[in-house]
């Protein structure tokens, strides 16, 4: 069994938890604050469709729950399948949003780096909106 390496981007927000997760956790929301999605979601019967700079990738969340869990996995135009955890747990008064970087084959350093770094500006964009 070979295991990825994995960076934990996270970031604190002076929000809830519940707050934050009930923000987040909305497809319909993800275009405001992940930069990926900006061309916005499209809702069809098998989960939701992004275009991106590859072409029409489909997404799968995890069903709406109680634990923070925001996970989805991206299906990308090739087929290859891309998992991202995504969790929104307590911290103090507010939360703490975490994404786990799994680097894929063939991934640089630059390209690891550059991802995380992507992940944090979106996760920063979510702190700015939920905190005005």
């Amino acid at each position: 069994m070979t295991l990825m390496q994995a960076r934990i981007v996270h970031i604190g927000i002076n929000r809830p938890a519940e707050t934050v997760y009930a923000f987040a956790s909305r497809p319909e929301n993800m275009p405001l604050w992940a930069s990926g999605l900006a061309s916005g979601l499209t809702a069809t019967d098998d989960g939701w469709i992004a275009e991106g700079a590859l072409g029409k990738a489909r997404i799968r969340f995890t069903p709406t729950n109680s634990l923070g869990v925001i996970d989805h996995t991206v299906i990308l135009p090739s087929g290859q399948a891309v998992f991202n955890a995504l969790r929104v747990v307590p911290n103090g008064d507010g939360a703490e949003i975490m994404f786990t970087l799994l680097r894929q084959d063939g991934m640089s350093d630059e390209q690891f780096n550059a991802d995380a770094a992507w992940i944090l500006k979106d996760l920063t964009a979510l702190k700015t909106i939920l905190e005005q």
